[in-house]
């Protein structure tokens, strides 16, 4: 058996982190980048492009870069149907009624998107580490019901992972945050991107207990971006009378930039939007030019970030504690760094937020501190987490009979006994669902089998055993008996929302054979990219500096460009690496001769480079 690593598989950003003697660590890429977008993309020319590379290339190929693929996770399209103008990629029903993806002329599951993220980890993970790594453990929102954990131990499979445990998040949190010696109970809050998630935990002596769990998985920073989005188009409609939603890009360099400003407004009270060409009017090109005030925000997302208060105020009551009682709150995911976010934590729970962990790191390392208990490494630590929703099964009349309630502690197994509708009846169909109405209208259904063989019998006389067992994960296993004849069946909720275990086997087996060739493409791609930055800057210097430079000087650089751009249409690598060090030094020698870049001007190329890069979209390069 190969390495384990934590992984916490975001809808925005991913993270990685390792444990060495029970001491956990995030793993960094090449790069020295600690998170990756969690963002895949697939190129003109059928490469697949993943992480900071797929996110560059977004605004010049919208309808074929997916990101927030969490969202889709275990949903049936009418859960999402309502969502499809929220992305720039096509949503589209599946065969089996599940949400999918379609990229070009292919239907992608959740799962598979997910698996090729996971993979990119993967081998980031193995780079740093310098081993193989086979078993992982990843996090998943408290909140995700049975069909959505189901899918994401469906994604590990396809990617590699023997995956140990399902865990979630604001559970590895609290493992990552809190010493395990001593009496603590916390609250964990947990705004990401896509979800939201809050937790109460007790620990005592090492042992952590979930003792409650909410959540919302269609709230997070995205819907905050998207409030955002929908007024800034509003108000340039308003002065312009163009819909920018008409457009194939327009939309996505509006939420790329309302994502920035998001981010900035945690750090200032005003920020600008300036996006140039946006679109064209009558009289030519249109800009887009608007100021957004942290006030401004507040008011188009405050009622969203509202809605996180009273599940809080729930938890803490299913927890059977008292606010008072609570010795920390501790903050989780990207969207916790907003301001008012704090603000209104703050004034709920009566106390500060704890300051000391990386939110976008902690769930990570919480994750890696779990794989070194599974593994051996730690004895210090026991986990004791919760199902989040209700299980049980359908009777008579479309009423839920549960059999497993919410905040169950994990692992758990319980048993009803049911009976026949009717005499004589030799079949009983036993229907499984999760969630928390009475009536079956309103729950999510996870999977339905039949129990033949029932000894003929009045109605009412058989007795037929409902078990359901949940495992550390949160995975769930039906079972029913007739305690007369021992006739039994059972089910496992479909392990992927919509992919047969064959299916699993044979994307993990097509990930396997392209890996390779994958990490060959990914290294190509990453070269065009650094390409197209040398061509831009040693072009500008040819350009400012044509009157400057002696002749010769200027015709050597000149002839090494040509050369470079000719070689980043091939396919030869070191041929490539070379020429783009050659292209560098060069360009840095001429540039120190006639002093035309100042500091100020390479920020501005590369703020440049990172809004109109295009990488193997099938369209030309910067000139």
């Amino acid at each position: 058996m190969g390495r384990t690593i934590g992984i916490d598989l975001g809808t925005t950003n991913s993270c990685i982190a390792f444990s060495d003697g029970g001491l956990p660590a995030v793993i960094q890429s090449k790069s020295g980048s600690r998170v990756m977008p969690s963002v895949v993309a697939f190129s003109a020319k059928g490469e697949r492009l993943v992480g900071l590379v797929a996110r560059r290339q977004a605004i010049t190929n919208p309808r074929n870069t997916v990101n927030s693929i969490k969202r889709l996770m275990g949903r049936r399209y009418a859960e999402v149907a309502n969502h499809v103008n929220d992305v720039s990629y096509e949503i589209v029903e599946n065969s089996n009624g599940d949400a999918a993806v379609r990229i070009m002329d292919r239907v992608y599951t959740p799962p598979e998107i997910s698996a090729i993220i996971l993979q990119q980890l993967k081998h980031t993970a193995e780079e740093f580490l310098g081993e193989e790594v086979t078993d992982a453990v990843i996090t998943v929102p408290a909140y995700f019901n049975e069909v959505q954990r189901q899918a994401t131990k469906a994604a590990g499979k396809i990617a590699g992972f023997k995956v140990r445990r399902v865990l979630n998040e604001p559970t590895a949190a609290a493992l990552a945050f809190i010493e395990p010696e001593g009496r603590k109970k916390l609250v964990v809050y947990d705004f990401g991107g896509g979800t939201f998630d809050v937790s109460v935990l007790q620990v005592i002596s090492g042992v952590f207990e979930v003792k409650a769990t909410l959540g919302d998985t269609s709230l997070g920073g995205d819907d905050l971006d998207t409030k955002l989005v929908q007024w800034i188009m509003s108000e340039f409609k308003s002065e312009t009378g163009i819909d920018l939603s008409a457009d194939n890009i327009a939309p996505q360099r509006v939420r790329e930039a309302a994502e920035r400003a998001k981010c900035e407004l945690s750090m200032t009270q005003e920020t600008d939007i300036n996006l140039p060409f946006i679109a064209t009017g009558e009289s030519g090109p249109v800009h887009l030019e608007i100021t957004i005030t942290r006030k401004l925000f507040e008011e188009l997302a405050g009622e969203l970030i509202q809605k996180t208060i009273p599940l809080c105020r729930e938890a803490v009551e299913d927890a059977g504690m008292k606010i008072d009682e609570l010795d920390h709150v501790v903050l989780v995911g990207g969207s916790t760094r907003i301001p008012l976010v704090q603000k209104l934590v703050e004034e709920f729970f009566g106390m500060k937020p704890a300051q000391s962990v990386n939110p976008d790191e902690v769930v990570a390392l919480g994750a890696a501190i779990e794989s070194s208990v599974l593994s051996g490494q730690r004895k210090d630590l026991v986990l004791i987490d919760v199902t989040p929703l209700t299980l049980g099964v359908e009777t008579l009349g479309g009423v839920l009979a549960p059999i497993i309630q919410r905040n169950s502690p994990i692992p758990t197994r319980n048993s009803r006994i049911f009976t026949t509708a009717s005499d004589n009846q030799s079949v009983v169909g036993v229907h499984v669902v999760q969630g928390e109405r009475e009536v079956i209208d309103g729950n999510r259904s996870l999977g339905t089998f039949e129990l033949r063989g029932i000894a003929a019998a009045k109605r009412g006389e058989p007795r037929i055993e409902v078990v359901f067992e949940i495992d550390a994960s949160g995975i769930l296993n039906v079972s029913a008996k007739d305690t007369t004849t021992g006739q039994e069946q059972s089910i496992k909720v479909n392990p992927s929302g919509g992919l047969s275990s064959s299916e699993i086997e044979r994307l993990r087996r097509e990930a396997r054979a392209n890996a390779d060739a994958d990490k060959i493409r990914i290294k190509f791609v990453s070269l065009r990219n650094e390409a197209d930055e040398v061509i831009y800057r040693a072009s500008r210097t040819l350009k400012i500096a044509r009157e400057e430079l002696d002749k010769a000087s200027w015709e050597e650089l000149d002839g090494e460009v040509k050369k470079l751009k000719i070689l980043r249409e091939g396919e030869d690598s070191l041929a490539l690496e070379k020429a783009i060090d050659e292209v560098r030094q060069l360009n840095g020698s001429v540039s120190k001769l006639v002093e035309v870049f100042e500091s100020d001007e390479d920020n501005a190329a590369s703020e440049f480079l990172d809004s109109i890069t295009k990488v193997d979209t099938g369209e030309n390069h910067p000139e």
